[in-house]
Order: structure tokens, then C-alpha cells, then sequence
């Protein structure tokens, strides 16, 4: 199944220091999915400033309950840097067989 998943970074003041304090973990394990076929692409979403204010990622898992237990330990969810967070399932565009 794949899945289109949006969020949305916290506002307070240090929202953008508790982004950047994880940052690194949080890449570590985007690089583990990436070899594992998991995450198909993504970034993070950027405001008119530039500043980072969430996130938007494309990936493919098995069910909807194995991507909740990768939201639940990814370090942007427990350390508090994603907010509010949307979850569509999708059906992405093969690309490989556009090469």
C-alpha cells in the first residue's frame, strides 16, 4: 500500500530547534526505509521565508497499521516537531517504468 503522509510542524517558539535537535535521527531512519524500498520520496515543506514548517512523504508499506508504528517511533512524532499529521492512501506514479 502506498500512502501520501503530510505534517505539519508545531508553531510554538522552539518548534524549529526541536526539528533540528532530531533532525539527523530522524534522516538515519528515512535512510534504513530507503533501503528497504519503504520511502519513495519526500522533504520537508518550506514557507514563504524558507523556514522549514512540516513535512511530505511518499511511502510504501505493507498495511496502514505498519505505517502507524513507523509514526510512532520516528523521532519527529515522540519529540514533539510534528503537530498535526495527515494520512492518504494513494497510488503513486510507477517512475521506473518511465526511465
Amino acid at each position: 500500500m502506498q500512502f501520501i503522509v503530510t505534517a505539519y510542524d508545531h508553531t510554538d517558539s522552539d518548534a524549529l530547534n526541536r526539528r533540528l535537535a532530531c533532525r539527523e535521527a530522524h534522516l538515519e531512519g528515512i535512510k534504513r526505509m530507503i533501503k528497504q524500498g519503504i520511502f519513495l520520496s519526500g522533504g520537508a515543506m518550506l514557507d514563504d521565508q524558507g523556514k522549514m514548517i512540516g513535512s511530505s512523504v511518499h511511502l510504501q508499506f505493507p498495511t496502514r497499521a505498519a505505517l502507524d508504528e513507523w509514526l510512532a517511533q520516528d523521532p519527529y512524532v515522540s519529540e514533539k516537531v510534528w503537530d498535526r499529521i495527515e494520512v492518504c492512501e494513494a497510488r503513486l506514479v510507477p517512475l521506473e517504468q518511465f526511465k
